[in-house]
């Protein structure tokens, strides 16, 4: 695996991952900014040892994935395979169903007791699961938020976290705070900043070029061993691959490789 902790998250450019011809320029173009590492998200159809192949014709890592949750259900062998076949030791889901959501409590605890499962099983074979949030985890119920409970109710062997700095901040939360809780217990961390656009819109960000706290997000993240920052921007204000390059001189200039 590279030395490099700093990932590009695909679905940041998931309108240039559609086709096997639109990976190949896709990894061509974060090879060129300077990333070793990708997070491998929201592909079309493609055959894994493709991947692979392109992978590896660009000196590039998969450090960890989005994958369905149906197929994290329903199709777990062939899931461990195609990360065995790319060397990549972390799986993640990327939110919870809307069913699991929409009946409140109970819902997050049934989410945990299938991801405690989920985990114990990937755990079995040296991979590790891990649950990304968005914003909506942070909703009260009582005295705790949603979050609160789904990272209460998992356990810590079998699920870890993928937290993301702008959705932790959009639900309301204290980020750093955050990534204290998940100390040891998340492998990896989407970075974006948060800006604020008359006039008062909150809006994804390039790493750096926002309102978030970076030297104290980072140093948190060193202290809980946190190992890839994987910079990722749902929505871009324009060439998404320019703000994959923005973020990542942003980050290097911050201190990481």
């Amino acid at each position: 695996m590279s030395n490099s902790v700093i990932a590009a998250q695909l679905y940041t450019v998931r309108e240039f991952t559609k086709t096997p011809a639109d990976v190949a320029e896709t990894f061509k173009k974060v090879s060129a900014i300077g990333y070793k590492v990708v997070q491998i998200s929201a592909f079309g159809p493609i055959d894994p040892q493709e991947v692979k192949t392109m992978l590896d014709g660009e000196g590039l890592t998969c450090c960890i994935t989005h994958i369905d949750y149906d197929r994290l259900t329903d199709d777990l062998p062939a899931v461990i395979d195609q990360h065995k076949l790319w060397e990549c030791k972390h799986v993640a889901v990327g939110s919870m169903p809307g069913p699991y959501v929409e009946n409140g409590v109970d819902g997050i605890k049934k989410f945990a007791e299938q991801a405690n499962e989920i985990g114990r099983k990937l755990h079995e074979t040296g991979l590790t699961f891990s649950y990304h949030n968005h914003s909506f985890e942070f909703v009260r119920v009582g005295d705790k938020t949603m979050m609160d409970i789904l990272f209460e109710e998992t356990d810590p062997r079998y699920v870890q976290a993928e937290l993301d700095t702008y959705w932790v901040q959009h639900g309301g939360a204290d980020v750093i705070q955050w990534i204290n809780k998940m100390k040891n217990r998340m492998p990896v961390i989407h970075v974006k900043d948060m800006a604020i656009e008359p006039p008062r819109t909150q809006v994804m960000a390039e790493v750096g070029e926002g309102n978030l706290n970076w030297p104290g997000i980072l140093e948190a993240c060193k202290e809980a061993g946190v190992e890839y920052y994987a910079v990722e921007q749902d929505i871009c204000p324009g060439d998404p691959f320019d703000s994959l390059e923005i973020s990542y001189k942003n980050l290097r200039a911050m201190g990481l490789e």
